[in-house]
């Protein structure tokens, strides 16, 4: 079984690019609405996990999810895999942290790059479209190499880490969940036509159309599905958002 968690498709296309005949795949916003917090593992059975690094580390509701879920069984290999615009940092060794206070230990680790997202802070926009298409293009490469390599239960760490990495995950991840993950700053602006794209890509369902404006309702990740899903660029962060770019991954449309 695969758990995994996407905000604008990127790990979501990893995670339906890895998951094999028969297995079962599973969005943990879904599950954790329906309140699903027991598994079973059939004998032998791989347990993975997809998601994408937030601030040098996995998000937090990927790993509360890992650390409240109650599996019956013992997984024959457990693997994580996880998209980032440049680099992981010590995401790995926390994610371990995770599965080690659930009880699991991590077989493989694996990091497949894909385009930039983050557009909140200043100097941080999406990557230009040549950039985002060449990442893509290397992508479909790479989740064939890793489909291949999980198949064969390989026990590998093929993380993206190109320094200062205590910095970045032990000091300036606490600091980003401090400060930039909440959604007061978000709001719409008067480009709104009222389409509500906005509330139906949230993963979270955390966006009400009130009076055909959106409202954001204090349960947010930060994803930003609702910034970069908006066709006529309405929706910004505070003022940091303002003339950035937009990305989603796109099924028919590379970038």
């Amino acid at each position: 079984m695969i758990f995994y968690f996407s905000g604008l498709g990127n790990s979501h296309h990893v995670a339906k690019g890895l998951v094999e005949e028969g297995e079962r795949l599973f969005f943990i916003p879904e599950v954790e609405r329906a309140g699903c917090l027991d598994y079973t593992i059939e004998k032998d059975e791989r347990l993975g996990f997809v998601f994408p690094v937030y601030s040098w580390r996995a998000p937090r509701l990927v790993s509360d999810f890992v650390q409240r879920m109650r599996l019956k069984g013992t997984p024959g290999y457990t693997f994580m895999v996880c998209t980032c615009g440049d680099d992981c940092a010590k995401t790995e060794s926390y994610f371990r942290r995770d599965l080690g206070r659930a009880g699991l230990t991590l077989d493989a680790a694996i990091a497949i790059q894909m385009p930039n997202t983050y557009v909140n802070l200043p100097g941080m926009n999406v990557d230009p479209t040549e950039l985002a298409n060449d990442k893509l293009t290397k992508a479909e490469r790479r989740i064939a190499d890793v489909r291949a390599l999980l198949q064969r239960r390989e026990r590998v760490s093929q993380m993206i880490v190109t320094g200062a990495a205590g910095l970045k995950s032990d000091i300036i991840q606490p600091l980003f969940y401090r400060f930039l993950v909440k959604d007061k700053p978000f709001h719409s602006t008067d480009a709104c036509v009222s389409c509500g794209l906005c509330a139906k890509s949230c993963p979270l369902q955390n966006i009400k159309m009130v009076e055909g404006r959106p409202q954001w309702m204090g349960n947010c990740t930060t994803c930003l599905s609702c910034y970069h899903h908006c066709p006529q660029h309405a929706v910004q962060f505070g003022k940091a958002t303002a003339n950035k770019g937009q990305y989603y991954y796109d099924e028919n449309k590379k970038a």
